[in-house]
């Protein structure tokens, strides 16, 4: 791999001995790495017997590639990730029940892992600024099965406002220079100067500053970027440390082959090697660093009221609770789909109707991709569920359900019709595919008429 001479310069200064086998492990291959979802029904075994091994560190983490048009990613058994992006999940480690943001969440890796330790319990609101990653962000959400998940499309610096002193624990994992993914995606090369590092930091700055009025006295922040440069890395968190004395970093439980943080690399602060660094000539993944810090401050006395946004953005949209016919045909739905469900807050974007996870507040003035769990639209007389639902659902929740074969999945997921040979009433069920929820069908007689949406059909 061809590296800036600058950036070959500047890590055999900070590196010394160690730089030679550190710059000679860009021309490695990169590792590839996926985790299996417990949010899910049962194991993905037919992508599990590809795997290459187990990653040590995360207990749903395997080496291996995942087809992305296999049933096992398709219906969110699985995810693809970078072995050493997985660890930040971990070190994260939300408890069910708990507020916690992810603010810079696309495409979604570490936030489907944060929902999966949640257990679905909780609120998770994961953040995006950017609109097209925040589409993809809510897609990844909702293949996942995320049942208490809210993804918003905003700035940190909006967010605060709407979230002082709100949540039990706080990812940031900054948007940064990219060093650690050199190899696993070279185009970053292009990309990289002298003073790109020190650019990025000051960004990753202000994001922490929005972070730290919306984490609770009490609350645990966790900062992560996949890059080696300093200035990103130990000298942020030194910024933050000097800048917030109520913030003590906490020690990270390391894995064999995992680096401490570099104190000298910062203001010489010796806690600073309470942080983590992944290197690639020491383990099978790319470059990764990651600090935990916790607020020490006492609980305030009261939090300022926030005074909701003017509802100016196009992309903002106002919440209703369904009216009374709503009410009656989702009801209805319900009762002949799935008796026992229970809708924690149902709210209307539209014609489309959500769950919105216990916990949460108004999200009226947010720009909100996904609030809650998308349960269906409403159409004229009848209510149409959404593919979200299906995905979160398990097989045995529901009366109404219809076993197919991988070969009619394959032709549900291209939009075909689908026939069968059963004898059963018509209307709506779910389809199921080797134990996974694959979507709706409504049922005409013998033909399943397919409701895939277009967009994801291959």
């Amino acid at each position: 791999m061809q590296l800036p001479e600058e950036f070959i310069a500047k890590y055999q200064q900070l590196m010394g001995d160690e730089a030679a086998e550190f710059l000679a492990s860009f021309d490695q291959p990169s590792h590839s790495g996926f985790r299996t979802n417990p949010l899910k029904n049962g194991q993905p075994l037919a992508t599990i017997d590809q795997a290459r091994g187990k990653v040590p560190y995360v207990p749903t983490g395997y080496y291996g590639q995942v087809d992305g048009k296999s049933l096992d990613h398709v219906t969110g058994w699985v995810y693809s990730q970078e072995p050493s992006a997985m660890f930040v999940g971990e070190v994260v480690d939300p408890q069910p029940g708990e507020k916690v943001l992810d603010l810079c969440a696309a495409p979604g890796g570490k936030t489907t892992h944060l929902a999966a330790k949640m257990n679905n319990e909780g609120l998770l609101v994961a953040n995006e600024i950017f609109r097209k990653r925040a589409k993809v962000l809510a897609e990844n959400m909702e293949r996942w099965g995320a049942t208490n998940a809210l993804v918003t499309n905003e700035s940190p610096a909006t967010l605060e406002k709407q979230f002082p002193q709100f949540f039990d624990r706080i990812l940031v994992d900054a948007p940064c220079s990219g060093e650690g993914m050199f190899r696993k995606e070279p185009a970053g090369i292009e990309y990289w100067s002298p003073d790109y590092p020190a650019e990025c930091a000051n960004r990753q700055k202000k994001i922490l500053e929005s972070a730290m009025k919306m984490l609770k006295p009490g609350g645990v922040l966790v900062y992560s970027t996949c890059t080696f440069a300093p200035e990103e890395d130990e000298q942020n968190i030194a910024w933050l440390l000097a800048n917030y004395p109520a913030m003590a970093i906490q020690p990270i439980a390391k894995a064999a082959g995992m680096d401490d943080g570099r104190p000298e690399w910062a203001d010489g602060n010796p806690a600073l090697k309470q942080a983590v660094r992944l290197f690639p000539h020491h383990q099978q993944g790319e470059g990764h660093f990651i600090a935990k810090l916790q607020n020490m401050a006492e609980a305030s006395p009261a939090v300022a009221k926030v005074k909701k946004k003017k509802k100016d953005k196009k992309h903002q949209r106002s919440t209703n609770r369904p009216d009374k016919d709503q009410q009656a045909r989702f009801t209805e739905f319900v009762d002949e789909f799935m008796p026992d469900y229970t809708p924690q807050q149902l709210i209307v974007f539209g014609d489309q109707l959500y769950d919105l996870p216990a916990g949460a507040p108004t999200v009226d003035g947010l720009t909100v991709m996904r609030p809650g769990l998308h349960l269906g639209t409403f159409k004229k007389n009848r209510f149409e569920p959404a593919l979200a639902w299906a995905l979160a659902t398990n097989p045995e929740k529901t009366t109404r359900k219809i076993s197919i074969s991988h070969d009619q999945w394959r032709k549900y997921v291209h939009g075909d019709v689908i026939t069968i040979d059963d004898d059963l009433a018509n209307g709506w069920y779910l389809l199921v595919c080797e134990g996974h929820s694959c979507g709706f069908g409504k049922l005409v007689g013998k033909t399943v008429k397919n409701f895939y949406p277009k967009g994801l059909r291959f």
